[in-house]
């Protein structure tokens, strides 16, 4: 326990420098009874809770034992995403001023429950959709990501599963320069036309084989490190607990997504 609230002290200093250089307020409004649980630290527990991967909101309640009801303390958890998701913009605007030349973009899907309860599925219906990736079918979303080759995250983009990868990329892309390495679900000419600005920025893709297109050593070389940005989506999914089916609620599904993402950013 002691080790939990000395990692949960340090998130929550993080956290509190984010809310001082945000300007983030620590109550909803500014009259009425003081809340139990600030801002600041709602944000610091559902950190925590995902830099932890601990299973359950629950499990999350037990450890750090607040002096309110688990359904208040739910609602306090849920309505962290806008300061999750401004923390994350903040982050990634920081990364893009001296990112990496040489620039990788890739998406991951995340099933919002199993293809047999697809039908059924409620919650996250309106967002979600079916879709098949190269592990087979399913029901949910998709996670777009754009990573330099040092490591640093530059673009994000959450959209339904069967989304058009090459539109998504153009969108998410737009303001950033360099040399985009895409794999073959990228392959498109419009886009490489488009994408295309002269002595600014150009975009690779690894050609299917069926494909006749030839590639110089150069590229090839940069194609064999698009794990780079694969390893993101390995430890937002391992080590961060990405994907979930818990959520009861479109505020419980997102906030879970952008909390993890949040840690990766700044643990």
């Amino acid at each position: 326990m002691n080790t939990f609230l000395t990692i949960y002290d340090k998130l929550n200093t993080i956290v509190s420098q984010f809310f001082k250089t945000l300007k983030f307020k620590e109550r909803e409004h500014s009259k009425g009874r003081k809340p139990i649980l600030k801002n600041s630290e709602a944000v610091t527990a559902v950190i925590f809770w995902r830099r932890q991967n601990i299973g359950s909101k629950k499990s999350l309640y037990e450890i750090l034992e607040p002096s309110m009801s688990y359904n208040r303390f739910v609602v306090a958890l849920n309505k962290t995403a806008k300061y999750l998701a401004t923390i994350i913009t903040a982050v990634m605007k920081f990364l893009r001023k001296n990112a990496h030349l040489v620039k990788f973009t890739d998406s991951t899907e995340l099933p919002v429950c199993l293809n047999k309860n697809a039908k059924q599925h409620k919650t996250m219906r309106g967002l979600s959709a079916k879709s098949k990736s190269s592990k087979g079918w399913f029901y949910g979303l998709k996670l777009h990501l754009s990573a330099d080759c040092q490591g640093k995250v530059l673009a994000i983009k959450f959209t339904p599963g069967n989304s058009n990868d090459r539109s998504i990329f153009k969108k998410m892309n737009d303001k950033q320069r360099g040399l985009f390495v895409a794999d073959a679900g990228y392959v498109s000419e419009e886009l490489e036309r488009d994408f295309f600005i002269e002595h600014e920025r150009l975009v690779i893709t690894c050609p299917r084989k069926n494909m006749k297109k030839l590639s110089v050593p150069w590229q090839i070389s940069l194609l064999n490190l698009r794990m780079r940005v694969e390893i993101h989506f390995r430890v937002l999914k391992v080590c961060y607990g990405l994907v979930t089916s818990l959520p009861r609620s479109i505020d419980g599904y997102l906030t879970h997504y952008i909390a993890a993402i949040a840690t990766h950013l700044i643990s």
